[in-house]
């Protein structure tokens, strides 16, 4: 269980509102944060495996924290892994060129036979952290030296979030320092407010604003505020109780 917040826009964006607002949810999910952030050129990914809101870390990060054209955060409750910063989202890896992957994921893997093969190389010990390394592999095998244009990168991973979506439950954001990539297959479990070239994306709306719900069992990615490709419809949607159920679904954003 978690809960997850990631932001796209055109323009830096004043994002502290939104994650005070979303932080403030870490006494259900004490058992880490995590934070990815611009820092100038490149971008910083701090974790710590306590309650956010107990975080002095955390709180000095805020009051320093430029607005920002990319974000993506997470709070844990620990049902898989146990409480270290290992085990703590977001999870970030490097690809065969030195791209740069982050993956934030809120839900539970059932059926993980694309994943039992990354056991022996994650640094700590989730489902979570293995979809990392499952989709950087994925990644690696369609590209050489050369590095994969954004449309091909959409396309691997959408093909691979379509794998992993059997039997799962896999809210996602993905960050690949340029495309912000969106997924969720479980109803009312992820919402999104779009207004002045930006979108925010939560697991529940964090402010009174105009909160919609994101689209069911299709990856969606974004760049700087913008939608900008649109994956294959698929018929995974995770039911809680019965681990899944196949539905035919066409929802457009």
């Amino acid at each position: 269980m978690c809960e997850l917040l990631g932001i796209s826009s055109h323009e830096p964006l004043n994002v502290r509102p939104y994650l005070e607002a979303f932080l403030s949810h870490s006494q259900k999910f004490p058992h880490g944060w995590g934070l990815l952030k611009s820092g100038g050129e490149m971008f910083d990914l701090i974790k710590e495996p306590i309650a956010a809101y107990k975080s002095e870390t955390l709180r000095d990060t805020l009051d320093h924290l430029a607005p920002q054209n990319n974000l993506v955060a997470h709070i844990r409750f620990a049902t898989i892994g146990s409480i270290k910063a290992e085990n703590c989202h977001p999870f970030r890896g490097k690809d065969s060129t030195g791209r740069e992957w982050t993956v934030a994921h809120n839900g539970t893997v059932y059926s993980g036979k694309y994943l039992t093969k990354f056991l022996g190389l994650q640094e700590g010990e989730t489902d979570s952290e293995r979809i990392l390394l499952f989709i950087i592999d994925e990644v690696n095998k369609a590209q050489s030296r050369k590095t994969l244009s954004a449309r091909k990168r959409f396309d691997i991973v959408d093909e691979a979030v379509r794998k992993l979506s059997h039997r799962n439950k896999l809210n996602l954001l993905i960050f690949d320092g340029e495309l912000l990539y969106v997924h969720k297959n479980m109803n009312n479990s992820l919402c999104y407010k779009h207004e002045d070239n930006s979108f925010v994306f939560a697991t529940t709306p964090l402010d009174d604003g105009t909160w919609e719900d994101f689209p069911l069992s299709q990856l969606f990615a974004f760049h700087n505020g913008k939608k900008v490709f649109r994956g294959h419809a698929h018929n995974e949607i995770f039911v809680p109780n019965l681990n899944y159920a196949n539905i035919t679904n066409a929802i457009n954003i």
